[in-house]
């Protein structure tokens, strides 16, 4: 018997172990596959998605849930998937591997959190003082060289290299301070 969204919160809140089986039973394999695809890790993936239904046990008696099961299961994955990249447990060359092809050609799901990680570094850019923001832009966007940023806006080289460095520590900053610049080059130099 199919049941609704609804029916399994409320079984959950009931303590019905058997909702949260099925649950998991459902929805384990895509929520690690799309875990995966970014944090190639076999091990991690699996406890991020172990984390996700204890966190969803724990938490039943007061769970509201307003989405699908489904997309409040892929939200609380991309959040812990997040929370590893700020943490950076794994600084490994591979996770930069081919990062553009697997953001291109991963599920959905990671498309949008592709999508909310540029939009998060847009609005910290925003933030930027103006000439760290024309700087970055001008850097990121135009892939303008330092040299060429500082002939078109008649400041020194220094200068320039001093709003480029100002950027991206506010982006580590935001974003998890071992978050690697690696990656966020890579997303950057994806916002125009």
């Amino acid at each position: 018997m199919i049941n609704t969204d609804q029916d399994i919160i409320n079984q959950l809140k009931r303590g019905d172990k058997k909702a949260l089986t099925k649950l998991y039973d459902s929805y384990w394999q895509a929520l690690y596959i799309s875990s995966y695809n970014l944090l190639k890790d076999k091990e991690l993936c699996e406890e991020i998605i172990q984390d996700v239904f204890i966190d969803l046990w724990k938490s039943r008696a007061t769970l509201e849930i307003k989405i699908s099961l489904k997309a409040y299961l892929y939200a609380c994955t991309r959040y812990k998937v997040f929370a590893q990249f700020r943490k950076n447990k794994m600084i490994r060359v591979e996770l930069f591997d081919d990062l553009k092809k697997r953001f291109q050609y991963t599920n959905p799901e990671t498309k949008i959190m592709h999508k909310e990680l540029v939009e998060q570094i847009s609005a910290i850019v925003e933030t930027l003082p103006e000439k760290c923001k024309r700087v970055y832009k001008l850097s990121r966007e135009e892939q303008l060289s330092h040299k060429e940023i500082a002939k078109k806006l008649n400041i020194s080289t220094k200068t320039v290299e001093n709003h480029i460095t100002i950027a991206l520590k506010a982006l580590r900053k935001a974003l998890g301070h071992m978050l690697s610049i690696e990656l966020i080059l890579f997303i950057t130099q994806n916002l125009k």
